[in-house]
């Protein structure tokens, strides 16, 4: 049985009728830049988040770039992130002329650890970006006390987060992803819990004022027609893609609850695992956070033999990341290295993300975990 790390094809199949009907009428009005599904797709993001206005752009890398240049961070200015990300998250702030600032992560959750943000704030701090890492909400509350006690302004890089919940408990139902900072940024990639048929992304915020910088941004800094207010950049969202993930959204809880499942089943599944293979470490969940794992990432001993022996049986697999920013060749010029961030590189090299998507079967995930059983018994690492 293989067992395919995504599987788009099942999903775009089952809807295929009416993402075809949505195009259609794409087509019939031939307004395929800002057509009015981009807005109808804007008030639905700004509701599921909870917020006041959502900007549709070009893509969840120019999402996060436009948040930066509404806060108006530009050359020599520092943003402090974690180094355990994907890389537009530091290539937003460099685009600009600013510079990332890193700071470790949690070892359990991969996000960063507010505790050590505050050592590395300077004069020109002028962002704080955590990133939801694989679909868990970073530490807000204390993110959120450091950036109303320095008036620094925060940028939720929630790109791998759509509908993740922090903090919920018994008096709260908890606050969404992209909602707590000054701007929230998302990713409709492809592979996204909603994914569209190409690059999409998405700015939500509270803030009038940066929801009409961000809007003028995306075309050029124009309004009206021809008369630049500001240097802005071209990051309009598709008119095709907005329609596209209209009809997505419709199914979006849905899948989440069934990524949700997963992640339970495999939870029962690794039981005997992880009571012998004391290095295998299952996701974990910090204040209940409502977890939407965009992907589900374990921590693994042989990591890279076992990735090798999977692909050998059908089995996808990937790597979130192997590499963490600071120690990237580009970024050299940082002067970070190797033990500066000691969590972030023990985390580059034993996570291993596993097949998670809503259409994953529970043979396919008995599959995978008796695959991995079978190499840690191979290499005298499981006893039964």
């Amino acid at each position: 049985m293989k067992v395919p790390f995504f599987d788009l094809k099942s999903q775009s199949l089952s809807l295929k009728n009416d993402i075809q009907s949505a195009i259609d009428e794409v087509f019939e009005t031939q307004q395929f830049i800002m057509g009015p599904q981009v807005q109808t797709l804007e008030k639905t993001i700004a509701q599921y988040c909870q917020t006041q206005y959502a900007i549709g752009v070009a893509s969840g890398s120019d999402a996060l770039l436009l948040a930066l240049m509404a806060l108006g961070i530009g050359p020599g200015d520092e943003v402090i992130m974690p180094p355990f990300t994907f890389f537009a998250t530091a290539g937003s702030v460099l685009r600009i002329g600013a510079i990332p600032v890193f700071v470790d992560i949690d070892s359990d959750t991969y996000n960063i650890d507010p505790t050590k943000i505050e050592e590395k704030i300077t004069p020109k701090t002028k962002a704080i970006m955590p990133v939801h890492l694989f679909g868990q909400c970073a530490d807000m509350d204390p993110i959120l006390q450091i950036s109303n006690a320095k008036q620094i302004p925060v940028i939720e890089d929630a790109a791998q987060a759509l509908g993740s919940v922090y903090h919920p408990n018994s008096s709260s139902t908890g606050r969404r992803a992209g909602q707590m900072g000054n701007l929230g940024c998302f990713s409709f990639y492809p592979t996204k819990n909603l994914g569209a048929f190409g690059d999409a992304g998405m700015v939500v915020t509270n803030d009038p004022t940066l929801a009409e910088k961000v809007r003028l941004l995306r075309v050029h800094g124009s309004q009206p027609k021809y008369y630049h207010k500001w240097i802005g950049i071209n990051s309009r969202l598709d008119t095709i893609q907005a329609a596209i993930l209209l009809v997505k959204f419709r199914y979006l809880e849905k899948w989440t609850e069934a990524r949700q499942r997963h992640a339970q089943k495999y939870g029962e599944l690794f039981q005997d695992i992880c009571s012998n293979v004391e290095a295998l470490k299952l996701p974990a969940i910090q204040y209940q956070n409502r977890h939407i794992f965009n992907q589900y990432v374990i921590r693994v001993p042989k990591r890279d033999p076992l990735q090798k022996f999977l692909s050998e049986e059908g089995i996808g697999t990937d790597i979130y990341y192997p590499l963490p920013l600071h120690l990237q060749e580009c970024l050299s010029f940082l002067n970070y290295r190797q033990g500066d961030f000691p969590v972030a590189e023990k985390a580059s090299g034993e996570t291993l993300a596993l097949p998670i998507y809503p259409e994953l079967t529970e043979a396919q995930q008995e599959r995978v975990v008796d695959r991995i059983k079978t190499f840690y018994r191979n290499h005298g690492m499981l006893w039964r």
